[in-house]
């Protein structure tokens, strides 16, 4: 049941990050959504509102030849949903950084319903967070995650600017998590599925996948994956992404943001958790979030890579 859940959470959070609006990549199959710009289930081709790509993603053979060219397309290479629900407890289980029960109170006061979530109205006077333990922040994973935090434009459609001491904390931060039990078990498994050869081929892709940039918008390279999820962005007036319980406490600290109410709270009295929450950022509203509470940045950054790497795209 944990595994689900914590699944879930990690697809939640992230979300159609890595999949570009007018791209099928990852998307075949996917049922209609009215909202999207361009369509990737077979259907599209009658109403000719197919992405552009959709043939090279989706047409005949594309599947089995991609599986082809990464290298993977024996049934002893694939990850398997019982393959991610062992992996992802193995994981758990080696996240010996997270937070303690005592290290961590919360405040959830009003819990939302659907109808509520989208009011934009704060039910919950008090912050969420009542308490907790900054000591966690000197651990070295914490302490270079946070230092990344502070690296990023908010909106999207401005290119970001990439200083040389900003891909020093990249370099460091990733350094820091491959030193943990965690990163070292999901690698393991990696490459025993024939993904990565070595070390150095599995950070050089952690590296691009999280940090190299892309456009959300305008053709700008104003967007990565990690300032998606970790710090948050804000698209057409909304905050989108902001998934990290460190980045809302500093946050909230400072008084940027004002928490609203929850939605859904996981079932368990110790870390990590998960919480669905409302919130607004200096104005900006979250209508449904979701953060895992008190895991550890290598968690996080660990499950999400599991599942990108896995179920690539909108699977």
């Amino acid at each position: 049941m944990k595994s689900w859940i914590l699944l879930l959470g990690a697809g939640i959070a992230l979300g159609y990050l890595y999949t570009a609006p007018d791209s099928c990549q990852g998307r075949c199959q996917e049922p209609y959504n009215e909202e999207d710009e361009c369509h990737c289930h077979p259907g599209c081709q009658r109403s000719h509102s197919c992405c552009q790509d959709y043939h090279k993603h989706c047409g005949e053979g594309a599947e089995e030849a991609a599986r082809s060219r990464d290298g993977f397309s024996s049934s002893r290479d694939a990850i398997t949903d019982e393959d991610l629900l062992d992996l992802s407890e193995q994981l758990y289980q080696a996240d010996h950084n997270k937070a303690h029960p005592t290290d961590i109170t919360l405040n959830p006061q009003h819990q939302a319903t659907p109808q509520e979530t989208g009011d934009q109205e704060d039910h919950s006077p008090q912050p969420l967070y009542k308490y907790v333990n900054e000591e966690l922040f000197s651990k070295p994973t914490y302490a270079s995650f946070i230092k990344l935090l502070d690296n990023y434009q908010r909106a999207t459609g401005r290119e970001e600017d990439v200083t040389t001491e900003e891909l020093r904390e990249q370099d460091n931060f990733l350094k820091e998590v491959m030193k943990t039990e965690l990163m070292k078990k999901l690698l393991a498994f990696l490459h025993k599925k024939n993904r990565y050869g070595s070390q150095q081929e599995f950070v050089a892709d952690l590296k691009e996948m999280w940090f190299g940039l892309y456009s959300r918008g305008d053709g700008e390279q104003d967007s990565s994956g990690f300032e998606h999820v970790f710090s948050g962005e804000v698209k057409k007036g909304k905050v989108s992404g902001f998934h990290n319980w460190i980045r809302f406490y500093l946050l909230e600290k400072k008084g940027a943001v004002n928490y609203f109410s929850h939605n859904f709270d996981g079932p368990w009295d110790t870390y990590p958790d998960v919480l669905g929450l409302q919130f607004s950022w200096d104005g900006f509203y979250k209508e449904v979030g979701s953060a895992f509470i008190g895991s550890s940045p290598e968690f996080e950054f660990g499950l999400y890579t599991l599942c990108f790497l896995a179920r690539p795209g909108r699977a």
